[in-house]
Formats: structure tokens, sequence, C-alpha cells
């Protein structure tokens, strides 16, 4: 009887790369664990401040990973905190990530594809759309690249079509700054 199973250089390898904050990170996740149970190999990247924190609040477990998941961390370029367990500040991450980010990611995915690993070369990344330098990794190498929005569907399509609501006069509103002061006072 033969074998389901395909020889790990066969197998897709997605990177999933969540924006580093828990409501873009636990998406993710979720992603990565449907993509592992359809049969790919997964690199989870975290950053490295994200992943110490995981590491302090549930263990080595939490990170050993499974055969054909597997984390891995980048820096996200901020200086180290004095508190090493409180959600960073969010400006400076997003500036951070923009600025510092695309050569550590690139490094990884070189790392990643090295066939001395004995894990399938890197075949497409899956983004957080907050972090944007990843398609231009993705482009050099000619992979395949997805973005994930992790917010709600109704903010996506608001942010899809502003620019056509303000064209209309839709947005900004009008009047509702002054009636909801009436109603206040």
């Amino acid at each position: 009887m033969g074998s389901i199973m395909t020889p790990a250089a066969e197998k897709p390898h997605a990177v999933c790369l969540p924006y580093p904050a828990q409501g873009h990170i636990t998406p993710m996740l979720n992603v990565a664990k449907l993509l592992h149970a359809r049969g790919f190999h997964v690199t989870f990247v975290n950053t490295e401040y994200n992943q110490a924190r995981l590491i302090r609040s549930r263990g080595l477990a939490a990170v050993a990973g499974l055969p054909g998941f597997r984390f891995a961390t980048i820096p996200d370029g901020l200086p180290p905190s004095d508190d090493d367990d409180v959600t960073q500040d969010i400006p400076a991450l997003c500036k951070s990530t923009t600025e510092t980010c695309l050569g550590p990611f690139r490094s990884l995915l070189a790392r990643l594809n090295d066939p001395a690993t004995g894990h399938p070369p890197v075949t497409c990344v899956v983004s957080d759309v907050v972090m944007g330098f990843s398609m231009e990794a993705a482009n050099e190498l000619g992979l395949t690249y997805v973005q994930l929005w992790t917010a709600s569907a109704i903010s996506y399509l608001g942010y899809r079509h502003y620019r056509l609501l303000i064209g209309r006069g839709i947005v900004p509103l009008k009047g509702t700054c002054r009636a909801a002061d009436e109603r206040i006072s």
C-alpha cells in the first residue's frame, strides 16, 4: 500500500508573518494551523519580543511546534523595554517594523531555504496586511504572496471604499457632531 505523504521537498511551505500585536497574531496563527492541517509545512514568525513573552507565559512547549510546524523569530527593531510583559508602544512598533524588519525577514527566508535544514523550501508568504515589507522580500524570491486582513470585514470595506465615500460626499458625515452635542447637553 502506497503512502499518501509526499516527501518534505514536495510539500508546500508557508511562512506566516503576523503584525506583532495580539489581535493580529491570533488570526494568523489560526490560518497557519489550517494550512498545516491541509499538508503545508508552516513557519510561524514572531518578533523576538513576543516569542519571549509567549515562552514566559506558557513555557517552552508553547513554541516547540509539531512535525511540519515551527516557530521562528525576527527582531522588531525597538530598544529593549523596561517591562517585558506589556504591549509595546504601537506607533513606535509600526514605524520600527516598517523601517527595520525587511533585512531580518530576508535573512530568515534565506535560512529557511537552505537545503541543509531538511525542510521544504519556502513556496509562499502569508503576511499581515500591515507588514508590507514582506511583499518585497517575497517578490525578490519569486514567492507567492498573500496578505491577511485580520480586522473585521466591515473595517476592510470601510478602508477599501473610503475614497469612494469621500468622493460621493458621504464622508465626513454632515451635521452629526452638532446633533450629538445637542443631545449630550
